[in-house]
């Protein structure tokens, strides 16, 4: 059995988006299914960040290019019961070798009155069945809306002409394969350390997932600001002291 979480109170605001509100129209929710970040995401590299357990303890390890820590390694890091829930969906969907079965485990554990999935408010699409298999649970129910953040680009490419209308797809930069956003005009996101970096982007910052997840605002980039705990001394964290200044963090990835 896979679990799906609650929506935080960040990307319930999509119910005020017009695009979005006919998914939720009969008292249908948002939800999102999360894996175990890190161990998960095959091609995270600025953001790479993954729990481990030393001693019994659970603890933080960085990747050698971390740049910005992930901010759902740090709450797995806080939260015993998200950490196990997020390990457990991940191992479940490990031990399925077909997309089809994936996609069947996904659908049959799927709330009744889920209008709105964010796939991977932790963790990435860890390999191409499982990419497959989302496309597929996407296709099966047109009346549902999915989209994710991913860096998983290589599933992305080579399902480019099978993506549906309700799965809205944003290419997360700071991976290993940046270069397939250009190659392949894949809509993007940045994460940027302050408000004024992003004007300098030309990019509109989302606060609420209401860029991410809009079917109308798809094919436009945009930007995310830097949030969650952040490496002592590091860059990122100097940016969080200066957002907090101006009043400027996200409680919520």
């Amino acid at each position: 059995m896979v679990k799906f979480s609650v929506a935080n109170a960040k990307i319930k605001k999509l119910s005020q988006i017009d695009s979005i509100k006919p998914y939720l129209a009969n008292g249908r929710k948002v939800y999102s299914f999360d894996l175990l970040a890190g161990w998960s995401c095959p091609f995270a590299d600025e953001c790479k960040s993954k729990v481990k357990m030393v001693d019994g303890s659970r603890t933080i390890q960085d990747g050698a290019n971390t740049k910005f820590r992930c901010y759902a390694a740090s709450q797995e890091v806080a939260y015993t019961n998200l950490y196990n829930l997020h390990d457990a969906n991940y191992a479940e969907m490990k031990a399925i070798d077909n997309t089809f079965d994936m996609a069947e485990r996904i659908m049959q554990d799927m709330p009744d009155n889920l209008g709105v999935c964010r796939i991977h408010s932790s963790g990435d699409f860890f390999n191409q069945l499982y990419f497959n298999a989302w496309i597929k649970v996407a296709q099966r129910n047109p009346d549902k809306l999915f989209y994710a953040y991913t860096k998983s680009l290589k599933y992305w490419i080579n399902q480019i002409d099978n993506i549906p209308s309700n799965l809205i797809l944003t290419a997360s930069y700071g991976g290993l394969n940046d270069d397939m956003i250009e190659e392949y005009r894949l809509r993007s996101c940045k994460v940027v350390f302050s408000v004024e970096q992003a004007q300098a982007l030309g990019l509109d910052i989302d606060d609420d997932d209401s860029h991410a997840a809009d079917p109308s605002n798809k094919y436009n980039d945009f930007a995310l600001l830097i949030h969650g705990v952040q490496p002592k001394g590091s860059e990122a964290s100097r940016a969080l002291v200066q957002l907090r200044k101006n009043n400027r963090v996200l409680q919520s990835a």
